[in-house]
């Protein structure tokens, strides 16, 4: 039996129906939307869905009611009566300017003029043609009008690195969304769709009953494939595979609801031959991030525990950028799971899965070095960790410190930090693949790293100029966490020198031994 072919790039629901691609019914996630509301936001990371749904959206609301047919929405009976849709995307488009960004939109509206068989003044202003291009569509077909805005923040987005014109995008989109409030009598449905989550008083003031459903447990599946796609629809295509595997690898995303799937991963993992790869993180490296990084000294150790509050979640703003907020709503952090403190929810963040924390581990250290040629994750430290071999080990991790620039410690003053040493080797080992806890907490105090192999156990403690590492472990008897693991343990102590920006000694000392012999991974 012919497998029907995969959607990749596809974001129009009547290409994939007409033209038999697969695909997986959110239509009941649309028709209960549409039932029991008018003013949505939706924030989700990039090649999520997003585009597709929305889409499925405008496809409902023009009455194309054959292109459902066996879909949810139809089959429960919808009745499809077709509303004046306009519908606005930031995808494509420069944005780097004011007059770069006014071309963008008013092509935008020009093709939505044309689509409804509308025309507007040309002496208006952008604000000016979408609100007459609201009535006007009202008026034309005696129906409520439908407004679909697609990444409505990457005009922002793309300039985030230039706070200036960042800030002149905000209050340049703020001026155009204020035309939704105004327009409250003339419209039916409005669904607003981007990555980060701008605060209602920054960017939509005024819209009060805008119903933020990007954490509502009801919608979680909203975008992304669940577990039940990939082995119900995606099962012939998926035949013979490690579903477990595939889950490791591309599954995690969660939204206070069943965890999902990024599309993206999927399908590039199906037509490539099932290949493991960093297929969604290879689209756009997280250049913005990693300069965050950099610049605030961030301890990477700290991504193992971070909590926080619904208002820091959603508190970006150009103003105010928070690294670990950010990280979240792009999908370089998920919500692990939530607890609730004297009625108050906490919000504990994780990487997704093992895609992300490869890739994004082994871009840190690559960033870090400003050197990406001599930081490729490399499988020597792996053979030498899981031989015992402390001498090669040695080799391979001096090898990568000295690999830093000299000008990148002068210039900020690094030598000196013991937190930079440490979150280096806790990126690049993690790009590796270890699974390694920082800042590991025990009732004597905290282990700057626990590296935890099949085969043993290393627990590690950094200094600067201080050759007291290994004593300051053995005193406060750090591994004993560990004694029931039923594994070698190992104490590592690792002393920098800042005059030669390097390791000056590393001492392994082995407090458990297992009998039996230990083999290579």
């Amino acid at each position: 039996m012919k497998l029907k072919k995969l959607p990749i790039g596809i974001s129009t629901l009547q290409t994939i129906r007409e033209e038999d691609y697969l695909y997986v019914d959110k239509t009941d996630i649309a028709q209960n939307l549409i039932e029991n509301g008018h003013y949505y936001f939706l924030s989700r990371p990039r090649r999520f869905g997003k585009s597709l749904f929305l889409d499925t959206l405008r496809t409902i609301f023009r009455g194309e009611k054959e292109i459902f047919k066996g879909l949810s929405i139809y089959e429960n009976g919808y009745k499809f009566v077709k509303h004046p849709v306009i519908r606005i995307s930031f995808n494509d488009g420069d944005f780097k300017t004011t007059d770069e960004f006014k071309q963008t939109l008013y092509e935008v509206l020009k093709i939505n003029q044309r689509d409804l068989e509308i025309s507007c003044d040309t002496d208006l202003s952008i604000a000016g043609c979408f609100r007459e291009l609201i009535y006007q569509a009202y008026k034309k077909y005696d129906k409520k009008v439908v407004i679909l805005i697609d990444e409505y923040d990457k005009p922002i987005l793309d300039n985030i690195d230039n706070k200036d014109e960042a800030t002149k995008r905000r209050d340049e989109l703020k001026s155009f969304y204020s035309v939704i409030k105004g327009a409250d009598e003339y419209l039916k449905f409005v669904f607003i769709t981007g990555v980060s989550k701008f605060s209602k008083v920054s960017l939509f003031s005024g819209l009060n009953n805008l119903d933020d459903i990007t954490l509502d447990k009801k919608y979680s599946t909203i975008c992304g494939y669940t577990q039940g796609d990939i082995e119900s629809t995606f099962a012939k295509h998926l035949q013979g595979q490690d579903f477990v595997k595939i889950k490791k690898w591309y599954n995690g995303y969660k939204f206070l609801g069943e965890g999902v799937y990024n599309p993206f991963d999927i399908l590039l993992f199906i037509s490539k031959g099932f290949e493991y790869r960093n297929y969604w993180f290879s689209t756009a490296t997280p250049s913005f991030l990693l300069k965050l990084i950099e610049k605030n000294n961030y301890f990477l150790p700290n991504l193992e525990n971070i909590v926080k509050d619904e208002m820091m979640l959603n508190s970006f703003d150009v103003d105010c950028i928070e690294l670990e907020t950010l990280m979240w709503q792009t999908g370089y952090l998920t919500i692990s799971h939530t607890e609730t403190v004297f009625d108050s929810i906490e919000y504990h963040l994780s990487v997704p899965n093992l895609e992300v924390r490869l890739s994004l581990m082994g871009s840190i250290a690559e960033f870090m070095t400003k050197n990406s040629n001599s930081v490729r994750p490399s499988n020597n430290i792996k053979k030498a960790l899981f031989a015992q071999d402390f001498t090669n080990f040695e080799i391979n991790l001096k090898t990568l410190y000295s690999s830093i620039p000299y000008n990148l410690f002068t210039k900020n003053d690094m030598d000196k930090k013991e937190g930079y040493y440490v979150s280096l080797f806790y990126a690049y080992m993690k790009g590796l693949g270890f699974e390694l806890v920082g800042e590991d907490v025990t009732n004597k105090g905290r282990i700057d790293i626990t590296l935890k192999l099949d085969t043993a156990i290393y627990i590690m403690e950094f200094k600067v100029d201080d050759t007291s590492a290994l004593n300051q472990i053995k005193e406060k008897k750090y591994h004993e966490k560990y004694l029931d693991e039923n594994l070698p343990i190992y104490l590592v102590g690792v002393a920098f020198d800042t005059k030669e920006r390097n390791i000056s000694q590393i001492e392994f000392e082995l407090v458990q031994e297992i009998e039996g012999k230990i083999d290579e991974d």
